[in-house]
């Protein structure tokens, strides 16, 4: 017989609707952490963040009929948990720009659409829109995101001001937000993913 291990996870779903505890612990393994990391990077909180992959994982336990066999189970997971991080950004009236701003943008996306999105082939599609944008935007994007510098670290680098450094950063996120918008909610979260505070 088969180690949970090597199973796909359809299967481990179809074992998970009949109640089997080590493929919900094979579920948990895979995705657990990748889902906190992911959901932590939003709300910048570890203990809320844990909180909610836990209420998360609960609800799946309980609900397994929600996901169909054929699904993608991360894609279906990580809309789980944005659903979370969103319901708690209401509830906690949150103010961190950058989680106000995923709240704002992430639209209500269909599992069928998602499932077709493989999350490494967005992230190609987002660095594509990012090489994109005009030269000196892209440089002081990717110094944002890429590099975690401030405004005001990159504004002495570069010799600008802490204005212009921000008026470019917003001006970048419009325009992909524009480009990517056909693939939100997932398109926006990965760009939001590494904002710095």
């Amino acid at each position: 017989m088969k180690m949970y291990s090597e199973f796909t996870d359809s299967e481990l779903v179809i074992l998970l609707k009949n109640k089997d505890h080590a493929a919900f612990s094979e579920i948990y393994n895979r995705y657990a952490m990748l889902i906190f990391y992911k959901i932590n990077q939003m709300i910048r909180d570890e203990e809320a963040s844990k909180d909610l992959v836990q209420d998360l994982f609960v609800g799946f336990w309980d609900k397994p009929e929600l996901i169909q066999e054929n699904n993608n189970l991360s894609g279906y997971l990580y809309i789980a948990g944005r659903n979370r991080v969103l319901k708690f950004i209401q509830r906690n009236k949150l103010k961190n720009d950058h989680v106000t701003s995923l709240a704002k943008y992430a639209s209500d996306v269909s599992l069928e659409t998602m499932q077709d999105i493989d999350e490494r082939e967005l992230k190609i599609i987002v660095q594509r829109e990012i090489d994109n944008l005009p030269a000196k935007m892209k440089v002081i994007f990717e110094l944002s995101r890429k590099d975690n510098l401030s405004h005001a670290e990159i504004a002495k680098k570069l010799g600008l001001s802490d204005q212009t450094v921000k008026k470019q950063i917003n001006n970048a996120l419009k325009v992909l937000r524009a480009k990517l918008s056909i693939y939100a909610p997932l398109g926006l979260i990965i760009l939001e993913l590494s904002k710095r505070d």
